[in-house]
């Protein structure tokens, strides 16, 4: 059987996202300075959205990473969504689309909140996030800056210079 013959039927039903070329920023620019020139734009100030953004790409929950920058969890899921931060809204895709149906008026808000299964806080939020587009320019400064955060060239390195921290060991107890 060839290649052909096995490949012969097969079609493509889901196309790829395309996420651009890799950004790399080594300028040293503060977060905070890129992010001033958007402050109107932001549910807080751009000092508070840099250090949100720094503490939840560390891996931090929204909450934490809130009570970091001096903001309420609502505050700073939003200022999240507005930089373009994905997985910040509560609710699931498909009771996103109640949310859309409430806010075109084909369902009544009561009906659409205890349609969507979440609380007041959270149908607050999915609202917010279907009412408010992320800022490109806003998206594109924070992925400079999290491309940015190690010097170009470094990142895994360990303090000798190792790429791989010393993970593989030294090929000389391979003999």
């Amino acid at each position: 059987m060839t290649l052909s013959e096995i490949a012969d039927g097969l079609e493509v039903t889901a196309s790829q996202r395309d996420r651009g070329v890799a950004v790399a920023d080594d300028t040293e620019t503060p977060l905070s300075d890129r992010l001033a020139a958007h402050a109107d734009d932001l549910p807080c100030t751009p000092e508070a959205t840099a250090t949100l953004v720094d503490a939840f790409t560390a891996g931090r929950s929204v909450g934490d990473a809130a009570r970091e920058a001096g903001v309420s969890p609502m505050t700073g899921a939003k200022a999240l969504h507005r930089c373009g931060v994905e997985g910040v809204c509560p609710l699931a895709p498909t009771r996103r689309d109640v949310v859309r149906d409430w806010l075109d008026g084909r369902i009544a808000r009561s009906e659409a909140v205890a349609l969507a299964g979440g609380d007041e806080a959270d149908f607050a939020l999915a609202t917010y996030v279907e009412t408010h587009d992320p800022l490109s320019a806003v998206a594109e400064a924070v992925d400079a800056h999290i491309a940015g955060s190690a010097p170009l060239g470094a990142g895994s390195a360990g303090s000798d210079g190792d790429a791989l921290g010393g993970a593989l060991g030294s090929p000389d107890g391979l003999r």
